[in-house]
């Protein structure tokens, strides 16, 4: 089916079943959600039980600083051949090729280290996880956006979140789960194998059509670096309202950054065991985000990306009083239940327009660098702000710091109003 062809069709549940390039995102998405924990929430986990300190615990959201920084590089993925005979499957599907057994090889190291007596090894190891996980999502994002028209973007992005979430789940919950009867280390191992599941995915997968610059005759080195650093940022940056389109996207996850950081700690603080935290963060969790990443998706196509980030927007916030709940619930498993339910639902809601949003102010000339740097800047502040919540947490107590976390998602939904009537963004024809 042509891209023509696939833009013109109104996407139904029949038609998306059969699309094979669906399936793959699906596929995708497993293989960009496994690392995430290991290097975060599991990560942080194991940091807990290790009685590390609150400050050096939310200090590991630096180690994901590679999500938030790989615009840099993504230049060089968007426009350099794949090494070697890698070259010969694509652009795309090159790289992946190339990066995703390096990954698995990282998870390797993150397995056999030890966080309680070497916590800086564990978090190098997990800092190596992060690079190579954001390098492969640099490739799978620009494989999505030049696969699927913008009218199945949204489908797309479903499927990747599901996709997605299963694998928070495996290597979350699971991990955790597994933690009791294996340990850590061997259960890190089984992580590490999965990991490597993103390799026949990308085997499987087409190589989209480059775009036609990409095409033309060789051109002077001079020309090639300024179409890879400078050409990207610099039409990114020259449309109207690009410097409020960046706050807004700074901003969105500022609540959420701030919460999430803190959580394995907050729930040992409540009393919650290993046990009880895995089936919250697991099949709970995830039954809920994928209800929500269905909504959401439907949500955009049906009432377009404007008005599906707008009311998304505004239930993820709201909801965040949750864990202000949890905080005074002494430690009631309902509690825990239905607030780790209702903020994965929110999530997947809330992304499903979000993810929508940013991939629509890409061109497709520099589709890989234009959505790094976009996704770069929406985790800007769980690497910076969020690497303090420990500070914070110590010094406020539990309850207060949940109700800061609420209040500091508003101004984003403050330029997102601004935003929507002044630069509303493009819906598909």
């Amino acid at each position: 089916m042509s891209l023509v062809e696939r833009e013109e069709r109104i996407p139904t549940l029949g038609s998306a079943l059969k699309d094979p390039a669906l399936w793959l995102m699906g596929g995708f998405g497993f293989a960009s959600g496994l690392p995430l924990p290991l290097s975060g929430f599991t990560l942080r986990q194991w940091f807990a039980e290790g009685h590390v300190s609150l400050g050096a615990i939310g200090l590991t959201a630096e180690i994901g600083l590679a999500y938030s920084l790989k615009f840099l590089w993504a230049p060089l993925l968007d426009h350099a051949a794949p090494p070697g005979v890698l070259a010969r499957f694509g652009r795309r599907r090159g790289w992946l090729l190339a990066i995703q057994p390096l990954l698995a090889a990282s998870v390797v190291l993150l397995a056999l280290s030890r966080p309680a007596t070497a916590p800086l090894a564990a978090a190098v190891a997990a800092a190596l996880v992060a690079f190579l996980s954001a390098s492969q999502d640099i490739v799978i994002d620009a494989w999505r956006i030049e696969t699927f028209p913008p009218r199945l973007q949204g489908a797309a992005m479903a499927a990747y979140v599901w996709g997605y979430r299963a694998a928070l789940l495996i290597s979350g919950a699971g991990a955790i789960a597994l933690a009791t009867p294996l340990g850590w280390h061997l259960s890190l191992l089984l992580m590490a194998a999965l990991a490597a599941a993103g390799i026949p995915v990308s085997l499987a997968a087409r190589e989209p059509p480059p775009p036609l610059s990409l095409g033309a005759a060789r051109r002077s080195l001079r020309a090639r670096l300024k179409e890879a650093l400078i050409a990207p940022l610099q039409e990114f940056l020259s449309r109207p309202g690009a410097v409020p389109i960046l706050a807004f996207v700074v901003l969105f996850r500022l609540g959420e950054a701030m919460a999430g950081v803190m959580l394995p700690p907050f729930y040992r603080a409540l009393g919650f065991d290993r046990a009880a935290v895995a089936l919250a963060s697991g099949p709970v969790s995830l039954a809920a985000v994928l209800a929500g990443a269905a909504l959401g998706g439907w949500l955009v196509a049906k009432i377009g990306v404007g008005r599906a980030l707008l009311f998304t927007g505004w239930v993820q916030t709201l909801c965040l009083a949750m864990y202000v709940l949890l905080a005074y619930s002494a430690g009631d498993h309902r509690v825990l239940i239905a607030t780790s339910a209702v903020e994965a639902f929110t999530e997947g809601l809330a992304d499903a327009a979000f993810i929508t949003y940013l991939s629509g102010l890409c061109s497709r000339a520099h589709t890989a660098t234009q959505y790094a740097l976009l996704s770069s800047v929406a985790v800007l502040a769980l690497r910076t702000v969020g690497g303090l919540s420990g500070f914070l947490a110590a010094a406020a107590g539990w309850k207060l710091f949940y109700s800061l976390t609420t209040f500091a998602a508003f101004p984003a939904m403050g330029v997102m109003i601004y935003l929507l009537r002044r630069y509303p963004p493009e819906e598909s024809a």
